[in-house]
């Protein structure tokens, strides 16, 4: 029988060995990244096999070659068009409507959101001076415009010229340097949390494989690094010390910035800040709160630098700045719309599908359907405690338990999933996975843990285990040619007719 410290060792070696694919796979998946035309998702010129069901936009096999690119989709061509336009113009502005008062079609538009390499529908153009912008918040392009001027200065590297070296170098940063420390601080929340050998090793090994962070990987996006800034948001709350002053400051700066890639995280802002109000009123109100405040509002700042008004496009969908003449977004509520942009289901069924359907976090992913039971158990076993802590309010209390940060995970899941099945039916356009909860992961990952260790009490609780990793991580590696596509059970179901948007 191996002595303590030989399992210990054990572990720790399956993490790095772990950790070393993880990060090997996300650089490979950046350096071989290129945007392919790929026949299935193109109708030919003149063609009427797809009479039926035209897709939507129209995608029709190019008669020349297209120039070869790194850039995938709308998503992250229209930052890459405002890094572009920031370094090489100075400029927020990524386009102009010549005649914006025109209504005949022919606006003449121009500039870089229109050439073919950055052509993207996330755009919004300014009703007044017919000016296009970026519609992605602009704090994130921003702070990659800085990495962008040091390349083009240090190593004389042009995004347009040079864009391999430019865009995967900045992807490197962005994406595989902040998945590394993550995992870093996730192997240690799970050597301290975790009780069992399997429960450790399972829940590591669904953070390297098992979540669409490593699909997006060779793309820039905000999700991504939404989920980097989640787990280091609650990491020094989740810590068996008491963090002190400098620890809250670090959670509640990452907290804040995670809320500046993933609006719903303010969910998880505000509920750790209720916590500390409650336990902790001084430290929350001189460094948790301040500390969060520090990137919202260079987040407002940004977005009135760049279009003069302080809230973000985001908040004025379906006004004026969306639905100008040509927009694609002016379609909603049009005759003949479709496509998944457009999506005219009723709320349950946006609500199934979202949660166990074609796009559906547990259906894609289900190995959170053991993280949510492990939740639920654990939060149940906590709840007791609640009127202790109500009691306490005010005064100093240890960090937060797995059972008191199961209800916190539960609750702020709750209320992203509910403010997006209000809100919208809006799958998030051509994408692998649920995008919208992508955030969530790390606080699942914690909860999958105490169930983990359960499971590993029998052998049929170990490989049923084993087979819902073994479909995530297909879920997740499905879509090795391009993130931004639709998920296999949706393609399934094109394919067989029984599903088309």
């Amino acid at each position: 029988m191996a002595a303590a410290g030989d399992a210990d060792s054990l572990r720790t070696t399956c993490y790095q060995a772990m950790a070393v694919v993880a990060i090997a796979v996300a650089v490979a998946r950046i350096f071989a990244a290129e945007n392919l035309v790929e026949p299935s998702r193109y109708t030919p010129p003149n063609s009427t096999a797809f009479a039926s069901y035209p897709p939507d936009p129209p995608r029709y096999w190019p008669e020349t070659r297209p120039e070869p690119t790194p850039m995938f989709s709308s998503n992250d061509k229209s930052r890459w068009a405002t890094i572009r336009a920031l370094v090489n113009n100075g400029t927020y502005v990524i386009g102009k409507r010549e005649h914006f008062r025109e209504t005949s079609g022919d606006f003449g538009d121009t500039g870089i959101i229109f050439e073919e390499q950055y052509r993207s529908i996330d755009k919004v153009m300014d009703p007044t001076t017919g000016l296009f912008y970026s519609s992605k918040p602009p704090l994130f392009p921003t702070v990659l415009a800085g990495e962008y001027l040091l390349l083009k200065r240090i190593l004389g590297w042009d995004i347009v010229k040079h864009r391999w070296y430019v865009v995967c170098t900045m992807l490197l940063t962005v994406n595989v340097l902040p998945f590394l420390f993550y995992l870093m601080f996730l192997a240690r929340l799970i050597e301290e949390h975790g009780t069992t050998d399997f429960g450790r090793i399972l829940t590591f090994a669904v953070a390297c494989y098992g979540t669409f962070t490593m699909t997006f990987m060779g793309t820039l996006n905000n999700h991504n690094p939404g989920t980097m800034c989640v787990l280091f948001a609650v990491y020094p709350l989740l810590r068996k010390e008491t963090p002190g002053l400098l620890g809250l400051i670090v959670s509640g700066f990452f907290a804040g910035l995670a809320a500046t890639f993933e609006f719903p995280a303010a969910a998880l802002l505000a509920g750790v800040f209720v916590y500390l109000l409650a336990t902790r009123p001084r430290d929350a109100l001189l460094g948790y709160l301040p500390a969060a405040l520090i990137p919202i509002a260079a987040l407002l700042l940004t977005n009135f630098l760049a279009m003069g008004k302080v809230l973000p496009a985001y908040l004025e969908f379906g006004g004026p700045w969306y639905n100008y003449p040509g927009s694609h977004w002016a379609k909603f509520g049009t005759p003949g719309a479709k496509g998944i942009d457009f999506a005219t289901e009723t709320k349950d069924i946006y609500a199934f599908h979202l949660l166990v359907g074609h796009h559906g976090w547990f259906s894609l992913t289900p190995i959170w359907l053991m993280a949510l039971i492990g939740m639920i158990g654990s939060a149940l076993k906590a709840s007791p405690e609640i009127p202790a802590l109500v009691s306490r309010f005010g005064k100093p209390s240890r960090a937060p338990n797995l059972g008191l940060f199961a209800i916190l995970t539960l609750l702020v899941s709750a209320a992203t999933i509910g403010f997006y099945i209000y809100k919208t039916n809006n799958y998030g356009g051509f994408t692998s996975g649920p995008r919208w909860l992508f955030w969530l992961s790390p606080l699942w990952l914690i909860g999958l843990l105490p169930v983990a260790d359960w499971a590993s009490r029998r052998w049929s609780t170990r490989w049923l285990a084993l087979i819902l990793l073994g479909i995530s991580v297909f879920s997740v590696f499905y879509p090795a040619v391009n993130p931004w596509r639709a998920p296999w059970i949706l393609q399934w179901l094109e394919t067989e007719n029984w599903l088309r948007y």
